[in-house]
C-alpha cells in the first residue's frame, strides 16, 4: 500500500489550502473544501473496507451514496493543512443510505468534515445533476467580492454584469454569471439547500455578507475561477468611488463571449 501522504489529491488540496490562507481568503478557520475522489484513486493508498468511524451528516445524500469525498474538517485552519494534513482532512465516504459518513482517513484527533459539509454535499449533488464530471466544492471568503457586497445591490444580474465589465477575461471563464443570496444563517441546511438551488445554474455562489461557493470539474478550475470573480470586484471596489471614463459595452461582451464559444447569458446583458 502506498503513503497517502505522497497521493497527488492530498497534494492538490496542500497546496490549494495553503494558496487561499496566503492570499486571505480564509482566515483562523474560514473556508473549507470538499473534493470527489474515485475509488481507483484512492485504492493504492487505502483499505477501503476499513471504516475507522461513522458520522451522521443530518441529511439525505442518497444521491451520492458511495462516492468518496476528501473534506476539510471542522474547526481547522488552513494554513495548517500543509504541515498535518492528516489531522485537518478526512477522506469520507457517504454511506449506502446517505445518512452518514464513513472515515477512512484522517481527522486523526478524533475530529470531523466542516459543519458546511452537508451544504457542500447538496451543491454536488446540484452539479453533478448538470455536469457529471464536477468534482470540487469550494467556499472561501474572497476580500474584495466579500466588501462588493456591502456597497452593491445582491442582485444576480446586475452583480453579474458589473463583474463582467471588469475585466476582459471575466464573461468567458464565468459566462454562467453569479448566483447570489441574502445574508442566511451558514452550517445549516437551509443554506445548504438554497445553494444548491443556485448550483443548478451558476458554478459561483455569493452568500451575502460571508463568502462564496464555487463548483467545479478540477481544483485548479475551481480556484481559477473565484480567482477570477475576486479579480473583478477587486477592480470594482478600487474604482467605485472615481469617475468612469471607460468600461466593456454590451456589444463588446456579446462579442467576447461569441468569439471564444461560451455559452453566456444574454439575458444578463442590455442589448
Amino acid at each position: 500500500m502506498k503513503n497517502i501522504l505522497t497521493a497527488p489529491f492530498i497534494e492538490e488540496m496542500k497546496r490549494t489550502t495553503a494558496n487561499m490562507y496566503r492570499l486571505g481568503w480564509d482566515e483562523r478557520n474560514g473556508g473549507n473544501i470538499s473534493y470527489l475522489i474515485e475509488e481507483s484513486e484512492a485504492e493504492p493508498y487505502l483499505d477501503l473496507s476499513r471504516v475507522i468511524r461513522t458520522i451522521p451528516l443530518g441529511f439525505d445524500a442518497s444521491p451520492v451514496s458511495g462516492k468518496l469525498f476528501l473534506v476539510t474538517g471542522t474547526g481547522k485552519y488552513f494554513k495548517n493543512v500543509e504541515h498535518d494534513p492528516e489531522g485537518n482532512l478526512g477522506l469520507v465516504r457517504v454511506s449506502a443510505d446517505g445518512q452518514s459518513a464513513e472515515l477512512l482517513w484522517g481527522f486523526s484527533d478524533g475530529g470531523k468534515f466542516t459543519s458546511e459539509f452537508p451544504a457542500h454535499l447538496m451543491s454536488h449533488i446540484a452539479r453533478l445533476a448538470v455536469d457529471p464530471e464536477n468534482r470540487v466544492v469550494m467556499h472561501t471568503h474572497p476580500t474584495y467580492t466579500l466588501a462588493m457586497n456591502y456597497i452593491y445591490e445582491l442582485d444576480e444580474k446586475k452583480m453579474t454584469h458589473t463583474l463582467w465589465e471588469m475585466c476582459t477575461e471575466c464573461i468567458v471563464v464565468f459566462p454562467d454569471g453569479v448566483g447570489v443570496l441574502p445574508w442566511m444563517l451558514c452550517g445549516t441546511n437551509e443554506i445548504g439547500e438554497a445553494t444548491a438551488e443556485k448550483m443548478k445554474e451558476f458554478r459561483v455562489v455569493i452568500w451575502g455578507m460571508h463568502g462564496v461557493y464555487g463548483a467545479g470539474k478540477t481544483m485548479d478550475e475551481t480556484f481559477g475561477l473565484i480567482e477570477t470573480v475576486e479579480k473583478a470586484a477587486q477592480i470594482y471596489v478600487l474604482t467605485a468611488h472615481l469617475p468612469r471614463i471607460n468600461t466593456i459595452q454590451d456589444d463588446q461582451l456579446k462579442t467576447l463571449a461569441e468569439a471564444f464559444g461560451v455559452n453566456y447569458r444574454k439575458d444578463f446583458l442590455n442589448l
